[in-house]
């Protein structure tokens, strides 16, 4: 929010550097917030599976399971899914300040694009 401010009297080029910026701390914050989800997710995992069930987990009906683990596989899957959504932001925040040279640097990032995009949906087809 700070370079908000700055936002509204910047010159057209100052605008597009300081949009980028923004949006590097907005992806930033949110690779923040997903790696604490991971942390979440393997601290009470963990504890479910080696100390007690998480009651609450089991009896609530509108949460999508998120807590319930019943073996370390079970554990690595949903752990597996958040790293890949970490390593998605991470594209992203990459992208905001790539600068394509040559046609065959978009080439490159069109097929990271496509790769990303092949493990998010195997990833959402291995839950199915």
């Amino acid at each position: 929010l700070s370079h908000a401010s700055d936002y509204f009297v910047a010159s057209i080029a100052d605008r597009k550097v300081l949009k980028i910026e923004m949006v590097a701390h907005t992806v930033g914050a949110i690779d923040g917030f997903l790696l604490a989800t991971i942390l979440l997710i393997f601290a009470l995992g963990l504890y479910e599976l080696f100390i007690s069930d998480i009651d609450e987990a089991k009896k609530s009906g509108q949460s999508a399971k998120v807590l319930v683990i019943n073996s370390l596989d079970d554990l690595k899957s949903k752990l597996a899914k958040v790293i890949l959504m970490i390593l998605v932001v991470t594209f992203f925040e990459v992208s905001l300040s790539m600068s394509f040279t040559s046609a065959l640097d978009l080439v490159y990032f069109s097929l990271g694009i496509l790769m990303v995009s092949l493990a998010l949906y195997f990833g959402s087809k291995s839950s199915h």
